[in-house]
C-alpha cells in the first residue's frame, strides 16, 4: 500500500476560512496513496493553551514578548514533522497560512522551504476574496468579531513573495475542482519549483529558524 521513495508534499497556503481545510479533505478523502494531514489547526490543537494560539499567530506583532518567540520554533517542528512522514513514503497534505507580518520578520517560510528542499513538494496559494471571507466567518462566529481589519490584514501578508506552483480560488470553484486541479498538475503539469526557489532565497535571507543572524 506504502510506495517506495518519498513522499508528495501538498502544502495550501492561504487566509483563514479560504477553503484550505476542506481541500485538504478531498486530497485525504480520494487521492490514491496513503496520505496524511498536518497543518496549522491540528498543531494548534496539540499546543498548550498557555501559547496559544501557536502556529496560528495572526500578523501584526501582537504577543511579541510571549508567543512569537515561539512561533519560528514551532514551525521547525512542524516542518520536520512533515519532512518524516515524507521520508518514510507517506504522502503529506499541509493546509497553512505563512507571513512574516511579526514584530521582527523572522523568515519562516524560507527556513520551512530549506528544509523539504530534498523531498516532492507542490506549493499550492489558495486564494479567495474578502468579502467571501467576511461572509464564511460571520456564519460561524458572531458578526463584527474585528473582521475586517484582520482579514485585510491577512490578505496583504499571506500570499508574499507570492511564489507558488499553481493557484487555486475557492470563491470559483468547489474544494472538489480545486483538488482536481492539484490533481491535474501533479499528473500532467510541471515539475513543481516553488519550494526549491524559496529555499534558494533562504540563503540570501539572512535568517535562521529562531529569527537570529546566520
Amino acid at each position: 500500500m506504502i510506495a517506495s521513495g518519498p513522499g508528495q508534499i501538498i502544502i495550501l497556503n492561504g487566509v483563514p476560512r479560504s477553503g484550505k481545510s476542506s481541500i485538504a479533505k478531498v486530497i485525504l478523502d480520494t487521492f490514491a496513496g496513503v496520505w496524511i494531514n498536518l497543518g496549522v489547526d491540528g498543531f494548534k490543537q496539540l499546543t498548550s493553551e498557555r501559547f496559544s494560539p501557536g502556529i496560528g499567530l495572526r500578523p501584526g506583532g501582537e504577543l511579541s514578548d510571549t508567543i512569537e518567540p515561539l512561533v519560528p520554533v514551532l514551525y521547525a517542528a512542524m516542518y520536520e514533522s512533515i519532512a518524516a512522514h515524507s521520508r518514510m513514503s507517506i504522502n503529506v497534505v499541509v493546509d497553512v497560512g505563512h507571513h512574516d507580518a511579526y514584530s521582527v520578520p523572522q523568515g519562516i517560510l524560507f527556513d520551512s522551504a530549506r528544509r523539504l528542499s530534498d523531498l516532492p513538494v507542490l506549493f499550492v496559494g489558495v486564494r479567495c476574496p474578502v468579502d467571501v471571507i467576511v461572509e464564511r466567518r460571520q456564519k460561524t462566529w458572531s458578526p463584527g468579531h474585528g473582521l475586517d481589519e484582520h482579514i485585510r490584514r491577512w490578505q496583504r501578508e499571506v500570499h508574499l513573495p507570492g511564489i507558488y506552483d499553481i493557484e487555486v480560488n475557492t470563491a470559483q470553484l468547489t474544494s472538489q475542482e480545486c483538488a482536481d486541479k492539484v490533481r491535474q498538475y501533479l499528473e500532467g503539469g510541471p515539475v513543481p519549483t516553488a519550494f526549491k526557489r524559496l529555499a534558494e532565497m533562504h540563503l540570501k535571507h539572512g535568517t535562521t529558524a529562531s529569527g537570529t543572524p546566520q
